[in-house]
């Protein structure tokens, strides 16, 4: 199998993560989507990362969708469970940290505009969607009904990502503050070798 994406990007760095914990076998290729040549849309006509090519030759891409395929092939553990609803529970989770990814994305882009373009207000925007995202989180953690568990899930896995994607662009330096269920989620999920081995490069 072949993941295109990039090192940086908190989705691809759930797949991977997904994809090592599974021990599932696959070459990863390093492709940046916002360059003009960039081979990317070859793969995903939205021009977006990750994306993911089978053994059939076959081309998955968007993160949710990839972390779908990936529950129906046979390779264990499972990250999301066998009832209907529960799985639904923690799909919801993952679009909440994905959510927090995208908003924390908009920000990097933005700040990379020249700063009479950029709008304050949008940015501030997303640090609101941040932080009630964050909040959110922290209920579920601390409640540990669908999140923070003892099995390790889909939710877990993206909600760690999302938080390692704000402490590498310093965008919620004061995340931990008053979030200690949180807290002790992702310290336990960075101790995983394939967090270890999914660090983004030094910026």
């Amino acid at each position: 199998m072949k993941l295109i994406g990039n090192y940086t990007s908190p989705y691809v760095r759930k797949i991977s993560v997904l994809m090592l914990e599974k021990g599932l076998p696959f070459e990863f290729v390093n492709e940046s989507p916002w360059i003009e040549e960039s081979p990317v849309p070859q793969y995903n006509p939205l021009g977006k990362v990750p994306a993911l090519v089978d053994d059939n030759d076959e081309c998955w891409y968007d993160s949710s969708i990839i972390a779908a395929w990936l529950e129906t092939q046979p390779q264990t553990p499972k990250f999301l469970p066998e009832a209907p609803f529960a799985a639904v529970k923690i799909r919801q989770l993952e679009t909440l940290a994905d959510g927090i990814c995208d908003a924390a994305l908009i920000i990097v882009r933005e700040q990379l505009r020249p700063i009479e373009q950029q709008s304050p207000e949008n940015m501030l925007r997303q640090r609101q969607k941040i932080q009630r995202g964050l909040d959110a989180l922290e209920r579920e953690a601390a409640s540990q009904k669908w999140l923070n568990t003892e099995q390790l899930n889909l939710a877990d896995i993206a909600a760690a990502c999302a938080i390692g994607y704000l402490n590498f662009r310093h965008l919620a330096p004061n995340w931990c503050v008053d979030r200690p269920a949180l807290v002790k989620l992702v310290e336990k999920m960075f101790q995983r070798e394939s967090f270890a081995r999914t660090v983004p490069p030094a910026a």
